[in-house]
């Protein structure tokens, strides 16, 4: 009956090393108020001056969505009053940003894919930060003028699914280009989500709903299908006019509902005026061509994968994910093992055993050293079981893979007469198992199999061991 719109608003913190409009560093875990300066302290007679790196890194983000970059951009202040904005504006780019038009494409796992409107990407200042303590806040200015780049989609998602494809592809964009961390439970990717519903077929835009500061994708998704939900319900109760305002909501993850937080503010209450205190930014052909060079992106990176190793798209998709899965998955490459192995250990194994704080950045176990450990698998040095026992030494202790192997022991025995003089004995020593596998019961292959590794305390070559028995036993 209903169809849904939905717009995003994402803003992402830029890693220049000082902030937008002053030379204070852009590092959040010192004392309060100390990176502040009288720039972005707000103080009389201090003028702000532009941090060309920002500059860069939203050219590069223009040039990857396949934008407009505006060689002639300006600011433009933004009233509001909160305790966190000593100035009592927020300088930004409202009506020229420095880049236009882009698009990002977002695949389904059909194999299907939808091109997604990005309207604008524009620079501005972070606010501060409030800090409640029971009765009392405070205000910390460290992050106060902080660069951000505002990426702003076009009304094209329908669902919650599309939404989180195409935060997340975004979110890799940005970490490929290393412009930011896009942290979310640290606030370096932001995300409000704009949500309306109409009758299908309609092509009118209705009242749309605001939801901000939610911190995960899951959370994302879930605030979508409550509002989406609670929006239906209104329309067909009859009371949508009334009940569906233009507002802005928070997502009450415990109570699982959206909920008012303030009206919504449009532009005149903010009272856009062009920022006095700042030049026009004019782009030349030569900062062009120098700022708009970038790495290899994840559809690049993902088609180079498919066509370079043989991988299939989905595969390929997975290890292209994040910019630090590629280049651990291309550092195990360099060490001459196959694809399928090195997916199977990185994203298997390893992955499975990174818990806590751990992640693929600060594995115990690097590339070269898990490229190393696969290496010996498909030598046959060691059978996949005992290089399971291998890395659960190495996520312990930062040691050679040969040294762990030899100290525990796992080494296959590959020497064939040894291996065929345990087959001889274990056949002999079960002559009525052997006339049961000859009348045809074929499952006691894997007795034999299993005594012949026994005997050798796993230290047989399984594939040699397969292979003898089947020609001693016919």
């Amino acid at each position: 009956m209903f169809e849904v719109v939905i717009g995003l608003e994402v803003h992402t913190q830029l890693n220049t090393k000082t902030k937008l409009f002053c030379s204070c560093p852009t590092s959040f875990n010192h004392k309060q108020n100390t990176n502040t300066c009288p720039t972005c302290l707000a103080l009389p007679g201090a003028l702000p001056v532009l941090n060309k790196e920002v500059l860069h890194k939203s050219i590069m983000l223009g040039t990857a969505i396949d934008a407009t970059i505006n060689k002639t951009s300006y600011f433009d202040r933004k009233s509001y009053f909160y305790p966190d904005s000593p100035s009592a504006y927020q300088i930004t780019q409202l009506y020229t940003p420095v880049v236009e038009h882009g698009t990002l494409k977002i695949d389904f796992e059909d194999g299907t894919h939808k091109i997604i409107r990005i309207n604008r990407a524009h620079i501005e200042a972070d606010a501060g930060k409030n800090i409640h303590e029971g009765d009392i806040s405070k205000v910390d200015l460290n992050r106060a003028g902080t660069p951000l780049l505002e990426i702003v989609s076009e009304p094209d998602l329908s669902n919650g699914e599309e939404v989180v494809l195409y935060l997340k592809k975004l979110h890799s964009i940005i970490r490929y280009l290393d412009i930011g961390d896009a942290n979310m439970q640290e606030g370096s990717f932001r995300v409000d989500v704009n949500v309306s519903i109409r009758p299908k077929g309609d092509k009118k835009l209705y009242t749309r709903v605001e939801i901000k500061n939610i911190n995960s994708f899951k959370f994302i998704q879930k605030a979508i299908e409550l509002e989406v939900a609670r929006q239906s319900e209104a329309w067909e109760d009859g009371v949508y006019e009334t009940e569906i305002l233009q507002e802005t909501r928070l997502f009450d993850q415990t109570k699982q509902e959206t909920r008012s937080m303030r009206g919504k503010e449009e532009a005149a209450d903010y009272r856009y005026f062009p920022e006095p205190d700042l030049l026009k930014v004019s782009i030349t052909e030569e900062m062009l061509k120098i700022y708009s060079s970038i790495p290899e992106l994840p559809d690049e990176k993902m088609a180079r994968f498919v066509k370079e190793y043989g991988m299939n798209d989905y595969s390929a998709s997975v290890v292209t994910s994040s910019v630090e899965m590629a280049h651990f998955f291309e550092g195990m490459m360099a060490c001459g093992i196959s694809p399928k192995n090195a997916l199977t250990w990185l994203t298997t194994e390893l992955q499975g055993r990174l818990k806590g704080e751990m992640n693929i950045s600060n594995s115990p176990v690097d590339a070269l050293k898990l490229g190393h450990l696969v290496k010996r698998i498909e030598d046959g040095t060691i059978s996949g079981k005992a290089a399971k026992e291998v890395l659960d030494k190495l996520m312990e202790e930062n040691l050679d893979v040969d040294t762990v192997i030899d100290a525990l022991g796992l080494k296959q025995m590959s020497d064939t007469g040894a291996i065929e003089a345990i087959c001889d004995a274990v056949i002999a020593a079960n002559p009525e198992k052997v006339q049961q596998y000859k009348s045809g019961k074929d499952k006691l292959f894997g007795f034999f199999v299993g005594q012949v590794m026994k005997e050798s305390k796993g230290s047989a070559n399984p594939q040699s061991v397969n292979e003898l028995l089947k020609a001693k036993l016919g």
